[in-house]
């Protein structure tokens, strides 16, 4: 059988997450890297027998490629992602899929109108604690939905948004904490809730980082159109990444998720615990961070599958989509003061 030939965009840290996944997928393999530091990319095609480019318009010119991973900084999300569509290329994206709720539309109409997929990487929705949650819920056993809420305090020292000329910027990384750290627990408990939001009303801030423009710190509430209301705290000015917290409070019971584990416990004393494996490892070298989990081959596997069998990923543009406009309305509630009602 034919192998899907695969391009990675984007040779930074995030990489070697999509390129050991997609080395692991029997049906698929890297034919070619792009990275505009060109020592980079050479290490990498070195690593994964491969060619590499500086351009990735040349490299999408002169390769046979069917899909293409997107590993760049936010701002260039939708530009590379719909080029490739035009193009006949599948795309699979880290998130946040764009920096606008415009782009992230153009980036589904472009999948659309030229019959490719695309996905958008969130993957700690495959981590075992969130499918449980999601399948207890769907069971209806819990009941309604009636309240959550969400902690995201981590940190972030001046040094990490200095490095680069993209961190910490509005027309570049689009945010701060809450698209960058906070936008996977965020699309978690918005998947969990699982209906259209009614309104957003936030406040973001920075208070501790005179080096960025950016939101360094942000809360506010989000009511859904089937009652529920939850609210959410976070921040990257604290002294270590904290675990991640969601608390929900459902009509038969209360859901808890500290990091990965989650805690369901029944009115009726009955309880659920599930976590990931601690054998599963994130530990792919070239510094691959702790906190990325260890999910992204579960998401990536889930893509490639859809391909074969010709059906949308679980997280494609649209549903991606949903995440984007809540994210770009957090923001824009924050900035104009004001609630942003759908």
């Amino acid at each position: 059988m034919k192998k899907i030939e695969v391009a990675i965009i984007g040779c930074g840290n995030i990489f070697a997450m999509h390129g050991q996944s997609i080395k692991e997928i029997a049906n698929a393999e890297i034919v070619a890297v792009c990275d505009i530091n060109e020592e980079r990319a050479k290490e990498k095609a070195i690593q994964y027998n491969c060619n590499y480019y500086v351009d990735y318009k040349e490299m999408l010119e002169k390769e046979k490629i069917d899909v293409i991973h997107i590993c760049l900084p936010h701002y260039l999300h939708a530009e590379v992602a719909i080029y490739a569509s035009n193009l006949g290329k599948h795309v699979l994206t880290e998130k946040p899929m764009s920096i606008s709720i415009e782009d992230g539309e153009n980036m589904v109409k472009a999948a659309k109108d030229n019959n490719v997929t695309l996905g958008v990487i969130f993957q700690n929705r495959y981590n075992a604690g969130s499918v449980l949650i999601k399948e207890t819920l769907k069971s209806g056993l819990l009941g309604i939905i009636k309240a959550g809420k969400l902690e995201v305090t981590w940190d972030r020292s001046d040094e990490y948004y200095t490095k680069s000329d993209w961190k910490g910027t509005w027309d570049k990384e689009g945010g701060g904490v809450i698209i960058d750290q906070a936008i996977h627990t965020m699309d978690l408990m918005r998947w969990f809730v699982d209906n259209e939001i009614e309104y957003i009303n936030a406040n973001i801030s920075n208070r501790t980082h005179e080096v960025i423009e950016v939101e360094d710190s942000a809360e506010g509430v989000i009511k859904y159109k089937n009652g529920a209301i939850t609210a959410f705290h976070a921040i990257n000015y604290y002294t270590y990444d904290a675990p991640v917290k969601i608390e929900i409070h459902c009509e038969n019971g209360l859901i808890n998720m500290i990091g990965d584990k989650a805690h369901i416990k029944f009115n009726d004393g009955r309880e659920l615990i599930a976590d990931n494996d601690p054998n599963e490892t994130f530990d792919y070298g070239n510094g691959v961070k702790g906190y990325w989990g260890t999910s992204h081959k579960k998401q990536i596997n889930n893509f490639y599958n859809a391909l074969e069998k010709g059906i949308q990923p679980h997280i494609n543009g649209e549903e991606a989509l949903k995440t984007q406009k809540m994210i770009c309305s957090i923001y824009d509630s924050g900035k104009k003061g004001v609630v942003i009602k759908f």
